[in-house]
C-alpha cells in the first residue's frame, strides 16, 4: 500500500518520534500546540478546530485515537475509517504539522510525556472543564479553547446519513 507524501512526512511512527517532534520545535523557539480527537469522519467543525489550534502556536501536533480506543469511546461500528487513513487525511491539511496515533482512551499520559506548550480543546469545553487541565498545568502548559461553536459532530452527521438511507427513495433529500 502506498501512503501519500503527507502521510510519510507528517505521521509520526511512534511515541519517540512524537517526543522528538515536540522537543525539536521547542528547541527552535517554537510554541507546540497539541490537539486530539477521533476524527472518524472529517467535517467542517474539525477543520475549524484544527485551524484554531494552529493559531495558538507555531507547530500543531494532532493525536488521534487508535481504532480500539474509538470503538470504546463511540460504540460498535466505529471508527468508519481505520486510524492510518484518518491520520493520512489529517496530515494532508496545511494547518497540521504532525499526527500521532495513540492507543489510550485519554491523552493524559501522552500530554505528560510530550509536554506541549498548549493543549487545544474544542468549544464543547471550557478551560475549567478540560479533563486534562491538571496534567497540562502541572508541567507549565496552558489550555486553549478553540474552534467554532459545537454545531457539527460526526455522530450527528452519521445519524443524518443513516436516516437518509432508511427513507424510501421518493422521500430522500436531493443530493447536492
Amino acid at each position: 500500500m502506498t501512503r501519500s507524501a503527507a502521510y510519510q512526512q507528517k505521521v509520526l511512527a511512534d511515541r519517540d518520534a512524537a517526543r522528538e517532534f515536540v522537543r525539536t520545535a521547542q528547541a527552535a523557539g517554537g510554541v507546540v500546540v497539541f490537539a486530539n480527537g477521533c476524527f472518524d469522519v472529517l467535517h467542517v467543525g474539525h477543520v475549524r478546530y484544527l485551524e484554531g489550534a494552529k493559531a495558538e502556536g507555531d507547530a500543531l501536533l494532532v493525536a488521534i485515537n487508535a481504532d480500539e480506543s474509538v470503538r470504546t469511546l463511540k460504540g460498535p461500528g466505529r471508527p468508519w475509517m481505520p486510524a492510518e487513513e484518518r491520520a493520512e487525511i489529517l496530515a494532508a491539511l496545511s494547518c497540521v504539522d504532525a499526527v500521532h496515533i495513540f492507543a489510550e482512551h485519554t491523552v493524559d499520559a501522552l500530554l505528560g510525556e510530550l509536554q506541549p506548550d498548549v493543549h487545544a480543546k474544542g468549544t464543547d469545553y471550557t478551560v475549567e472543564t478540560v479533563p486534562e487541565r491538571t496534567t497540562v498545568e502541572a508541567y507549565g502548559g496552558r489550555v486553549a479553547i478553540v474552534g467554532d461553536p459545537k454545531d457539527h459532530s460526526t455522530t450527528a452527521l452519521l445519524q443524518t446519513l443513516r436516516s437518509q438511507e432508511q427513507k424510501p427513495e421518493s422521500h430522500r433529500e436531493p443530493e447536492a
